[in-house]
């Protein structure tokens, strides 16, 4: 390679590591051109080294695991997205000890979008946690079928839902406190129909105990009509304010919006019922709405 050539090459190593470069790109099967450094793209040549370890073809495989050799063939390419039977499958075929199965949590991480993750992490180390929400059941407090159909069905983003809610049932550090406050208006807003309403509604006040709380707002003007919110009290007895937007949700630190949530949370909450009486409102949308 003459010096200019290795010039160039040195130069764009250094723009795509620094992200002002497009990656490295391959071209699969039918042309298709694949990044190679995607997660998908690893994980496909995790497969294909288990495969191979294992002594086995491609065509094998997909007789052992009743899964397409196609599918077998995209997947170790990086053109197809593995599921997680399909991962489960053949880590026992492969023996494995599980090992693709706990490598597609990459796809969980990808499910959350960035704006998300100050939140998330903000969540989790948190002390208490205080919730407002005027048009869905709070994400903590949602159940799997609820969460299937806000997410449309989106598996990995519902699976990585579902493990954000593992902060309420952690043994160390001990969970944080959660006051969730509800307009009467989610109670009957129905969401994937009359099953999974009476299982949300359900599990909604199987969750209540000392350190969690659920309030109903009812119907009618009150503090709360402009929009959910959260704010997460850490270690030390800070604040950080989650709120919701059309677009994103927002975290923030600044003292200002912090003060000013908390104050519209304790005013929504003196407006909502107790939570015995809000219990029984949610029994009530049970029986009457939903069976």
């Amino acid at each position: 390679m003459s010096k200019s050539s290795y010039s160039r090459y040195l130069n764009g190593y250094r723009r795509r590591a620094l992200g002002f470069a497009p990656p490295l790109l391959n071209s699969g099967k039918e042309g298709m051109v694949v990044n190679l450094y995607t997660p998908q793209a690893i994980w496909g040549r995790e497969l294909r080294h288990y495969r191979k370890e294992a002594g086995f073809t491609q065509g094998q495989l997909a007789q052992k695991i009743h899964f397409s050799e196609s599918l077998i063939s995209g997947v170790e390419t990086g053109q197809l997205p593995a599921s997680p039977e399909f991962a489960e499958t053949c880590d026992g075929a492969l023996n494995t000890g599980g090992a693709l199965r706990r490598l597609l949590d990459w796809r969980k991480g990808q499910q959350i979008p960035s704006w998300f993750g100050r939140w998330r992490d903000k969540e989790r180390e948190a002390t208490a946690l205080r919730a407002y929400e005027p048009l869905v059941f709070p994400g903590l407090l949602q159940t799997e079928g609820y969460a299937r159909v806000l997410l449309r069905g989106n598996e990995a983003a519902v699976e990585a839902r579902l493990d954000r809610q593992a902060v309420l049932v952690r043994e160390e550090p001990r969970p944080p406190a959660l006051r969730c406050v509800i307009d009467e208006a989610v109670l009957y807003r129905s969401i994937g129909g009359s099953e999974v309403m009476r299982g949300q509604l359900e599990h909604l006040i199987s969750m209540v105990n000392p350190r969690l709380s659920v309030q109903v707002v009812p119907h009618g003007m009150h503090s709360g009509l402009m929009g959910g919110f959260a704010i997460a009290t850490l270690d030390g007895g800070s604040d950080v304010l989650y709120a919701e937007t059309a677009v994103r949700g927002l975290t923030t630190s600044d003292q200002e919006d912090v003060a000013a949530a908390v104050e519209r949370f304790e005013a929504i909450r003196s407006e909502a019922l107790p939570i015995s009486m809000s219990i029984d409102l949610i029994q009530k949308a049970v029986e009457e709405k939903w069976t």
